[in-house]
């Protein structure tokens, strides 16, 4: 029997330890090996759901794989955003979401569950995408400038619709910048609020474009203007609030995003895979269908462009003026 002096044990154990701790080498030629994950903030059928489905539909094809969509509803997306954060940085469960609104919630609460901005990466953008000022069709406003005079008339009286962060600081810019004192009211979904639109409970809101686009064709909505600074290709028939007078640039963009230590490689590999599908005759329909335009860039370029999100919508909050929750 051969007996190892102290030196060789210790030598053995340390590398023993050292191949514990080292990663394993992590190949995209062997990913994916499992069904993979899609997360959803928002509910079925919501516009955020109608996205994500649409994407796990294209993609079954393309990855070759089972794509499991999962709705983690709540706390305006916080819930699903903790989810991923706290998920095996594997690849397989894959955030399609807004990226705006990841950057949004940084600042929508005092205390969040995780820091997003160290926990969440850009695998791939999709989109770029207005929220809309929307009012009911009955209603006899067919201007912004019409909906402000009343507005001004109603006083606090006055009341309006929003579903997401998006939506808050869009209208909270529009009533800082008139003055208004409309009150704000909060749907878990844009569909919660179609009653109160009918009935004349809210006055106004401020939407999702998938939403708006699928009201205003259906008769229950009329859209008056986006939020984003310049038109889109896909809305260039819709006027902008800056064109209108009331200068913003508040612009939504869904994005694949993954755990913050998921693998180059396995990045890499989501973000192809988006890109393909993105880059469609097919998906540039499908989005402008929503009013939104295709928008393909590098894992690189989509997360700089979330970290530079993250300071705008430090400033967003700050001339919105809203409060952190609890």
């Amino acid at each position: 029997m051969t007996l190892l002096t102290r030196r060789q044990f210790s030598a053995g154990a340390a590398g023993l330890t050292a191949s514990l701790a080292a990663p394993a080498i992590v190949r995209a030629d062997t990913y994916p090996s499992q069904d993979i994950h899609f997360i959803c903030a928002f509910p079925a059928g919501s516009g955020a759901d109608v996205i994500v489905r649409w994407y796990s539909e294209k993609l079954r094809t393309v990855v070759n794989r089972t794509i499991i969509v999962e709705n983690k509803v709540g706390a305006i997306g916080n819930l699903a955003t903790e989810y991923v954060a706290r998920s095996k940085p594997d690849g397989y469960t894959i955030y399609v979401h807004g990226g705006s609104a990841v950057a949004a919630n940084i600042y929508m609460f005092k205390h969040p569950n995780v820091d997003a901005a160290k926990t969440i990466r850009i695998a791939a953008t999709i989109n770029r995408q207005p929220t809309m000022l929307v009012v009911a069709p009955d209603k006899p406003w067919k201007t912004v400038d019409e909906l402000t005079a009343y507005l001004k008339e109603r006083k606090d009286k006055a009341t309006y619709a929003t579903t997401n962060p998006l939506g808050k600081v869009m209208g909270a810019i529009y009533k800082n910048h008139y003055n208004l004192e409309a009150v704000e009211v909060v749907y878990r979904t844009g569909a919660d609020s179609l009653n109160d639109f009918a009935s004349g409970a809210v006055d106004y809101g401020l939407v999702d474009n998938i939403f708006g686009m699928a009201q205003q064709r259906q008769g229950r909505l009329r859209i008056l203007a986006v939020s984003t600074k310049e038109r889109l290709e896909a809305s260039h028939d819709i006027p902008t609030m800056t064109e209108l007078g009331c200068p913003m640039n508040v612009t939504g963009w869904f994005s694949a995003m993954v755990q913050m230590d998921t693998p180059r490689p396995i990045v890499e590999q989501i973000n192809k895979w988006f890109n393909q599908v993105t880059a469609t005759p097919e998906a540039k329909a499908f989005l402008n269908n929503s009013a939104s335009d295709p928008w393909i860039t590098t894992p690189d370029e989509g997360q700089a462009f979330l970290q530079q999100e993250i300071k705008n919508w430090a400033e967003y909050v700050r001339i919105a003026k809203i409060e952190p929750q609890g």
